[in-house]
């Protein structure tokens, strides 16, 4: 039942995420804007230019806010990445990923911990 479950989710979060491709293209574009606008206001001496480039990042933002179908394409890829994730058993964490070991040290610890329980 789990995996029906978790199919259904990632048959839902596909068609969104398939269905908001423009406005995904449209928040990228946006986001383009909104960075250049805010790298060329940080770099321009002049205020002319800076009244300039903190209007291009104001649209850039405006254009964004426009375009939030394609806030739900983020969820919908993330749930995507979520199911595939649970499908395959692997733990879903946020927090930074353990670095494994080659040095034997390291090894012997873990296996006499395991063989001391």
């Amino acid at each position: 039942m789990k995996k029906f479950g978790l199919l259904v989710l990632g048959i839902t979060a596909g068609i969104v995420a398939l269905a908001s491709l423009g406005s995904l293209l449209g928040l990228g574009v946006s986001a383009l804007i909104v960075f250049a606008g805010i790298h060329f206001y940080l770099k321009s001496e002049s205020t002319f230019l800076k009244i300039i480039w903190a209007i291009v990042g104001i649209i850039g933002l405006l254009t964004a806010v426009s375009n939030v179908p394609g806030f739900f394409g983020i969820l919908a890829i993330v749930a995507i990445w979520y199911v595939v994730k649970k499908w395959n058993n692997e733990s879903v964490s946020f927090s930074t990923p353990t670095v494994k070991s080659d040095d034997p040290f390291v090894n012997f610890e873990k296996q006499w911990n395991e063989l001391s329980k």
